[in-house]
């Protein structure tokens, strides 16, 4: 199975290019910004046309779309999500390679969602910054391309390679620089939330089996379990053997939001909630269970203490 793989370099790419890789039926070609991609390609920047003559010359079976920006502002974020989704679908179009679609959502896309609930693909999607609104907008393009397309709706991945500035990699970095400087307290705000932390390998797997299935429209890819962001620094604490208190900032003393408080973890005010989710998401999965026969594996004590074995190389 010939598949191309956009966003190799990524957080999640990293990952389903490693999934893929082990699988021997799959040949694998990497397009993406970086010097070390089989073929570079800005897709935000690049025309369908561009992108047309090189699927048909190497005419996959799937195309799996692993790029995109997390950060930035809206017109970024537009132009590396929406716009980009729109370059990727109309050159698919275009194409006579005929691939199936594998597009990487994602939980913001949702928007906040009532406590106790678990979210189903079916949920009206309302999310709340710029983050979301352009990945929604992407998923629309998708599921309106008349493509053989699947777009995974993946809640808050966890594990090897965490981003910085994502909030379990604040929560690391905020622990290492307080065992480093013998710190017994260490205060932090944001910490009520709760979120279905899915471990990025399992993220993996489900989007090595999503190439594989049938299956269209959205399907959620999460645990089904939402943690409390104070109970991940609890166990993350634990994996770094930090025996000092962990003392939670009340919302009027710090709009650091998601992670910490700016004046602890350097992170500036911004929406209440980063990532545009509320105070609770949690996923309803049993559309991935049944459709692609998928159920995460890893459970959060170990991607933490992955978390946790990156921050502490940098000590």
């Amino acid at each position: 199975m010939r598949v191309l793989l956009l966003g190799a370099n990524g957080f999640l790419g990293r990952h389903v290019a490693e999934r893929l890789l082990a699988d021997p039926a799959v040949q694998l070609t990497a397009l993406g910004r970086g010097d070390d991609a089989d073929v570079r390609f800005d897709l935000a920047a690049g025309s369908p046309g561009a992108l047309t003559r090189f699927l048909d010359a190497v005419h996959p079976g799937v195309v799996i779309n692993c790029a995109g920006a997390t950060r930035g502002g809206a017109r970024d974020l537009t132009r590396h999500n929406t716009v980009a989704m729109a370059t990727v679908c109309e050159s698919l179009r275009r194409s006579s390679c005929g691939a199936r679609l594998v597009q990487l959502g994602c939980a913001s896309e949702y928007g906040p969602s009532q406590p106790g609930s678990s979210t189903s693909e079916d949920a009206v999607p309302r999310p709340g910054g710029p983050y979301g609104v352009s990945k929604l907008a992407a998923t629309e393009l998708v599921l309106g391309s008349d493509l053989d397309a699947v777009v995974l709706r993946v809640f808050s991945p966890a594990g090897p390679g965490t981003p910085a500035g994502s909030p379990l990699g604040r929560l690391a970095e905020a622990l290492r620089r307080a065992m480093q400087s013998g710190d017994s307290e260490l205060k932090l705000s944001g910490l009520g939330v709760h979120r279905d932390f899915v471990d990025v390998r399992d993220v993996a797997r489900a989007v090595h089996a999503a190439s594989l299935s049938a299956a269209q429209g959205v399907v959620n890819i999460g645990t089904g379990r939402a943690v409390r962001l104070r109970d991940a620094a609890v166990v993350l604490a634990k994996a770094a053997g930090y025996g000092g208190t962990i003392h939670e900032l009340d919302a009027s003393a710090a709009r650091g939001g998601l992670g910490g408080a700016a004046e602890h973890l350097g992170v500036p005010p911004a929406y209440p909630y980063p990532d545009g989710c509320g105070a609770w998401q949690q996923a309803d999965v049993r559309t991935a269970r049944d459709r692609l026969g998928w159920r995460p594996r890893i459970q959060l004590e170990e991607s933490l203490a992955d978390i946790w074995m990156e921050a502490a190389c940098r000590i």
